[in-house]
Order: C-alpha cells, then sequence, then structure tokens
C-alpha cells in the first residue's frame, strides 16, 4: 500500500549562532500542552536544545494544560533561585485564545502567590519569513524524483494547508493569510485551506474540496510545531484518503520540529521581551471588540478575572457549523 506520511525530510547541519541577550533574566518558555508523550518530550528536547545554545540564564519549559510541568511549577522553580524578573514567552504559532488569555490568566495567578514578581510577556511566533523560508525549501524538496517519482507537476498539484484550528477568528484569519503566501509564486494549481479542529473548514472537508480539482497530487502541509495527537490525526486522515484514492499521490509533511529557523526565532522574540519591544495587532481581536462594546479598557492582558480556563474534551462542541457561527464571537 502506498503511504502518505512522509516521517521527516533531511536536512543539512546548520550551525547556530544566537545574538547576545541584554540581560541574563530567566526564561520560560511555555508550550500548549499534549497527552501525547512523544509530542512532548520533543518539546522538551526543544527548550533543552536551546538553553544550551546560552547557558547564561536557566531556561525553563513549562506548559500550558493536559501536562506537566505547569506555570506555577515553572515560576516556582525561578523564585527558588531567587529571581523576581522573570520573561515568559508562548511558544504558538498565532495568537489566539492561549496566547491571549489562557497563558497570562496563568500568569496572573502566579502573582496572587509571588505578588514580588514581575512578568515580561512575549510574543507568539505570528508569520515570520524564516518560518515561510523552511516551508518553501520542504515543499521544494518534494517535487525531488525521491518524493515525487512520477514527476508530476506543481500545476497538477493542489496544497491542503492544515491549521490546528481556534476560538480566535483573528488568529484562524492568520492562518489563511499564511497559507496564501505560501501559494503565490508557487505554481500550485491551488491552496485549500482547512482545521483539524474547532474552526471550519475541517480536513475532511479540505480534502473534498482538494478533490473537486481533479489534482494529480495533493500536498499535505500540517502547520504544527511539534508531534501530537492533532498531528497524529492529520496523518490517519491523510493516509486514509490516500487508500481511496489511489490514482492520486498524496502527501504529508511532517511537523516543524527542532529547527535552526525556530530557534533563531525564540531567541528574536527574547530580545523583544527583555527590551520591551512586542507589540501586538490588536484591531480585530475578539477581546478587544467586547471590550469597547462595553465601555471597557483594552489591554493585551484581557479580562483574566473570572479564571476562566480552556480546556479539550473528546465531544466537540462547534462541530456543527451553525453552532460554531453563533458563539465564535463571543469572549469568555
Amino acid at each position: 500500500m502506498q503511504t502518505a506520511i512522509i516521517e521527516q525530510l533531511p536536512r543539512q547541519e546548520q550551525e547556530i549562532t544566537l545574538t547576545p541577550l541584554p540581560y541574563q533574566r530567566p526564561l520560560l518558555m511555555i508550550g500548549h500542552g499534549t497527552k501525547d508523550p512523544h509530542g512532548k518530550q520533543i518539546f522538551l528536547e526543544f527548550v533543552e536544545t536551546y538553553q544550551k545554545l546560552d547557558t547564561s540564564r536557566p531556561v525553563i519549559p513549562c506548559f500550558l494544560e493536559l501536562t506537566e510541568p505547569n506555570i506555577m511549577t515553572g515560576v516556582d522553580y525561578c523564585v527558588e533561585q531567587g529571581y523576581t524578573d522573570i520573561s515568559a514567552l508562548p511558544i504558538l504559532l498565532f495568537a489566539a485564545r492561549h496566547n491571549k488569555f489562557d497563558v497570562t490568566n496563568e500568569l496572573d495567578r502566579t502573582r496572587l502567590k509571588y505578588p514580588q514578581l514581575t512578568f515580561h510577556y512575549g510574543r507568539h511566533f505570528g508569520i515570520n519569513p524564516s518560518i515561510i523560508n523552511l516551508w518553501q525549501e520542504r515543499l521544494n524538496q518534494l517535487d525531488s524524483k525521491e518524493y515525487n517519482p512520477h514527476q508530476i507537476t506543481r500545476e497538477d498539484t493542489v496544497l491542503l494547508f492544515v491549521g490546528r484550528g481556534s476560538s480566535d477568528p483573528d488568529a484562524n484569519g492568520d492562518v489563511y493569510k499564511l497559507a496564501r503566501i505560501l501559494w503565490e509564486g508557487s505554481g500550485y494549481k491551488t491552496v485549500e485551506t482547512c482545521f483539524i479542529g474547532i474552526t471550519h473548514p475541517r480536513l475532511e472537508e479540505g480534502f473534498r474540496r482538494a478533490l473537486l480539482y481533479q489534482p494529480k497530487r495533493i500536498i499535505v502541509l500540517p502547520y504544527f510545531l511539534f508531534m501530537g495527537a492533532l498531528m497524529k490525526k492529520i496523518f490517519t486522515i491523510t493516509q486514509e484518503h490516500q487508500t481511496t484514492y489511489p490514482e492520486i499521490e498524496i502527501k504529508c509533511l511532517p511537523e516543524m520540529g527542532i529547527q535552526p529557523e525556530l530557534l533563531q526565532l525564540v531567541r528574536e522574540r527574547e530580545i523583544e521581551t527583555q527590551l520591551g519591544e512586542v507589540k501586538m495587532n490588536c484591531e480585530m481581536c475578539k477581546f478587544r471588540l467586547n471590550a469597547l462594546q462595553n465601555n471597557d479598557h483594552h489591554h493585551h492582558h484581557h479580562d483574566h478575572s473570572h479564571g476562566h480556563h480552556h480546556h479539550h474534551h473528546d465531544n466537540d462542541p462547534l462541530i456543527d457549523p451553525t453552532a460554531y457561527h453563533e458563539r465564535i464571537w463571543q469572549t469568555p
């Protein structure tokens, strides 16, 4: 049976030289969290790799949810080491609810225990040229004989871009923007954008749309940092479609993983945080819009007073598009 899954793509070793830090301030690197042990381990290895590149200050891994260590544990460690000034960096691709609300809510909670602390909150990765270059390089590799033995042209290929999915319309819009940027000038027949959860269209619908173009090849691009349960779900659905449509070559790229581009980007975000240069575009943020409607003051930490926290459930309350559209612009 033809397999659609590409587990990894070979890359040349790159020597990484990081710009020196202005301050030796501890860094909390905050991951989303996963129930998948392999996914958790990859994140811990990513943080360890970054720490080894610069041992001038501690870099502490922690997770927002689903696994340990949590944010409070990371803060406890910093306090035990005598620090009161802490940089906190969300290792997240887009500025969705986790970035705007949940992480900052947890940091506020640690202040109740340690009122002496000052946090310097960093920026998510966002749409960044180095990440775009990384994906362009991977797509170029898929044109080689090894991965495209029948030399199917890009004109006969549909790119299927898969985001995680968010309850924040602004973040979902960024997924479409990034997919479009990757497609511009690429020569692919088209790009279809879809999601693996929460929002719509879902991956199955993405495949349905991609097939309407009658392509000879479909390339699935999962826009994920690390392995986890959702990446494995993408692999499973992709393989099912390859089995159903053996006459079409379907290839699914791997997640980004530990890449020099990401390590360099973390350094850029850490320096921004230390210098107080973090800037977020809040124009279309639903938290800001809701605050304006209520004549409330908007700030990047948004409203944390209610102690809400986001959890994943097996039953999907937004799987029905009507329910999704009715709820999406609401705030916690």
